[in-house]
């Protein structure tokens, strides 16, 4: 790998294979959690379920406190504590966020979860997977910076009717720990940012009902999806 800038070194204990194999573990459970919440969870409960599942599978340290945010709770950014109670309804909106630690490598992996029939929920979470791939796709298409892939993605979120929250704007990935390196949003990069080394955020807020959708993932070609 070819590195171009110097916020995009990496550690000694760097492995592309490996990270690509932690980012499907990493992925796969974002899925198994999701499987595991059900109408009438108190958020808490669900969180305390996210960190033994990860547990069991060899995950106990997280560069990233664990998210499963409930309802309302899904327009906290990131950081944010969640609003204490918050139980999942029968007609609802969550999402999941984790970053675990495998080994000496580090995942990240979110996207959200509908239960219920309402249609701007269906919607947002759909938007948010789009609007992930779109940037994505004009990531490959030219030599954007991470600037100009998040003025991208706000133009995408507008035309669709959303609020493209900035302050989960992507960042870096690599062996434990990318903070090392750099801790800074991808938004504000101004060079065009390499393969396997980013991951590219989309949290979507609806403009009048207090619920919002997100979708993450390492930036990576065509053929990784």
């Amino acid at each position: 790998m070819t590195l171009i800038h110097p916020l995009e070194n990496v550690g000694t204990a760097f492995d592309r294979d490996k990270m690509l194999e932690v980012r499907t573990l990493v992925r796969q459970a974002v899925d198994d959690i999701a499987a595991n919440v059900r109408p009438g969870m108190v958020e808490e409960d669900a969180v305390a379920m996210a960190r033994t599942l990860l547990a069991e599978r060899g995950m106990v340290r997280n560069w990233h406190d664990v998210y499963v945010r409930f309802g309302t709770n899904t327009t906290k950014t990131f950081g944010a504590p969640s609003d204490a109670g918050v139980v999942l309804g029968e007609t609802d909106v969550f999402f999941v966020d984790i970053g675990p630690v495998w080994k000496k490598w580090e995942g990240d992996a979110g996207d959200t979860f509908v239960v219920g029939d309402d249609p701007d929920m269906r919607r947002g979470a759909e938007d948010a997977r789009t609007i992930f791939h779109l940037t994505r796709q004009e990531w490959l298409r030219r030599p954007a910076s991470g600037r100009e892939l998040y003025e991208f993605a706000a133009r995408q979120a507008a035309e669709r009717g959303w609020k493209l929250n900035l302050d989960l704007s992507g960042h870096r990935l690599a062996d434990f720990p990318h903070a090392a390196i750099h801790d800074g949003p991808l938004a504000e990069v101004d060079f065009h940012p390499s393969s396997l080394l980013w991951v590219l955020e989309i949290h979507l807020l609806h403009p009048q009902r207090p619920f919002g959708t997100f979708f993450e993932d390492m930036l990576l070609e065509d053929s990784f999806f």
